[in-house]
């Protein structure tokens, strides 16, 4: 393993461990005295990862994951099937909360700023069986979706080009990714900034077009207003079904298909260990993730139900490029011709910044469930930049899976795999959801004012994570209605949508009865161990903006 600097190295004098925080010293036998004491091996891991990402990067890092494929080019497919007010309603009800997840999230990655994110909560708050289940859930997951991710670039290429192979995109993008993984994190950090932005010009230029459009404005004058609200109608009859059945059916689908355009959002804690200032930096993401969502994805929903007509066929093509998108769609309706290539760009570079992503994530996963022993600890070694090289080279290699879809039969078993993880994510959040209402109740136990004593306490809790819960539970159960139909059963809708939860909790219980391990008291969890870290070790104030940076709402 390479040398890096640890601020948090043990020093041990005898049979007495410290931790030291610079000019502060921290017994560890004082931890021991509290509530669920800390391991020694926690606090020299503390920061162990060097810190390249900066407030603007954590901050655009978590903007990133409201912004994807699934705005560009699946918001149509909601409309198709819901009508313009059924996706607007699907998409602002699950953008709630998925902002309850965030806050959750937030709020124990600040007071507990380690690799891994929900692996280390649920380690320490819930169960290490939970943790293990849970993270190699999410391993899994990330293996799947990386190379999913290269095959959506090589198909958005094919949108200027089809003379060359395939192949050849998924090796050049691969490579790219994986050679931005393994140097610096701040290297990471400045692509997804400039991606980030990329991404936010374009949301807000399609919706002023969309708005100009709408508003009569365009090449052709045509002034549309409410007109698709009024007919084909708001809602749609989804499946044929007549009636405020076949409506509710519609704006239900978009309710399930809306969680994993969110997807991703959850994950601004995973670098928490590689970020300066965590406990500033994380907060600040975390509280403007309610309007982010609203200002990038609930009014963008809405403004695509008014310019395309819900029964238009073009909605329900799937060419994976821009082809397919609503916002390409009413601009030629207008006469504008520009637009397709634009989209087809930035959507292309939001495909690669989710790969990105996806193997910054992924490693820090498997590199936190190494540090706890549940995956082999050579996967904790690091290179000279301070990154688990071994860890992103196993999701290197899992990258060829991409060649899969170079023939129709491997293409088909690759389908089957992108739709298993699709609900990895609902169980992520599920679990993200139970770890973080043991730990609210945990700091009841310890009579822990959450407000006074914590970094940073999440408003609207617990009642936001209750509701949140219970929702994602309902959506899980009936993500699959359509094989119940008479005449619909698919056997392969059937098992991505209930396979997942038995394996995690297989998962949970064989690792509780080979280790023996049990759920953490509420009295016991260590949340008091983390708070004297935090208290003993404060982050130097901000400084305050000056200028032009005071109108600075992103990252400032």
């Amino acid at each position: 393993m390479a040398q890096t600097t640890n601020p948090y190295e043990l020093k041990v004098e005898g049979d007495m461990q410290a931790a030291s925080f610079g000019d502060v010293t921290t017994s560890v036998g004082d931890l021991a005295d509290l509530p669920g004491s800390l391991d020694a091996s926690v606090l020299a891991e503390v920061k162990e990862l060097r810190q390249g990402l900066k407030q603007r990067h954590i901050q655009m890092i978590a903007l990133a994951g409201t912004i994807g494929t699934g705005l560009f080019l699946g918001s149509g497919r909601a409309v198709a099937n819901a009508g313009p007010l059924g996706a607007f309603l699907g998409y602002s009800i699950i953008g709630l909360a998925a902002s309850s997840v965030v806050l959750a999230v937030g709020e124990m990655g600040t007071l507990v700023p380690l690799s891994g994110g929900i692996v280390r909560y649920s380690q320490y708050f819930v169960d290490p069986a939970l943790a293990f289940a849970n993270g190699w859930n999410e391993v899994y997951g990330y293996l799947v979706s990386i190379p999913s991710e290269l095959v959506a670039v090589a198909v958005l290429v094919e949108f200027w080009t089809t003379t060359v192979n395939s192949a050849v995109w998924i090796t050049i993008f691969g490579l790219l990714m994986l050679g931005t993984a393994l140097m610096f994190v701040r290297v990471y950090g400045e692509i997804e900034f400039a991606f980030s932005t990329l991404k936010i010009l374009l949301v807000l230029g399609v919706n002023l077009m969309a708005l100009v459009i709408t508003c009569g404005g365009g090449p052709n004058g045509e002034s549309i207003g409410f007109r698709y609200w009024k007919h084909p109608g708001p809602f749609v009859q989804y499946l044929g079904i007549s009636g405020s059945w076949g409506r509710f059916l519609g704006f239900w689908t978009v309710m399930s298909n809306a969680l994993y355009a969110y997807s991703g959002i959850e994950n601004i804690t995973l670098p928490a260990a590689e970020t300066r200032n965590p406990r500033q930096a994380i907060p600040k993401a975390t509280r403007r993730i309610f309007w982010r969502i609203l200002m990038f994805y609930v009014i963008s929903i809405f403004m695509v139900g008014l310019v395309v007509s819900s029964d238009d066929p073009r909605l329900l093509r799937s060419t994976g490029t821009a082809a397919e998108s609503p916002f390409v769609i009413a601009s030629k309706a207008a006469g504008i011709k520009v637009v397709p290539s634009i989209i087809n760009a930035v959507v292309l570079t939001s495909a690669w910044s989710s790969g990105n992503s996806n193997i910054l994530g992924g490693p820090r996963i498997l590199f936190a469930l190494a540090k706890h022993g549940h995956a082999p600890q050579f996967f904790t070694r690091l290179n000279r930049f301070g990154v688990p090289y071994i860890a992103i080279s196993l999701y290197g290699i899992f990258m060829c899976l991409a060649y899969m879809t170079l023939s129709s039969s491997a293409s088909t078993v690759f389908t089957w795999l992108q739709d298993l993880v699709a609900i990895s994510t609902l169980v992520n959040w599920m679990t993200i959801c139970i770890t973080y209402l043991r730990f609210y109740y945990a700091c009841k136990a310890q009579n822990i004012d959450r407000h006074t004593e914590l970094p940073w306490a999440a408003p609207f809790q617990p009642w936001c994570t209750w509701a949140s819960l219970i929702m994602f539970i309902v959506i899980y159960l009936t993500g699959g209605y359509k094989t119940f139909m008479r005449g619909r059963w698919d056997t392969e809708t059937f098992i991505s949508s209930y396979l997942n939860v038995p394996v995690v909790i297989l998962l949970y219980f064989g690792y509780k009865y080979a280790k023996g391990t049990k759920i953490v008291p509420l009295t016991q969890s260590p949340i008091r161990g983390f708070i004297l870290l935090a208290t003993e070790n404060p982050e130097p104030l901000p400084k305050p903006k000056r200028g032009i940076q005071k109108w600075n709402f992103l990252w400032g």
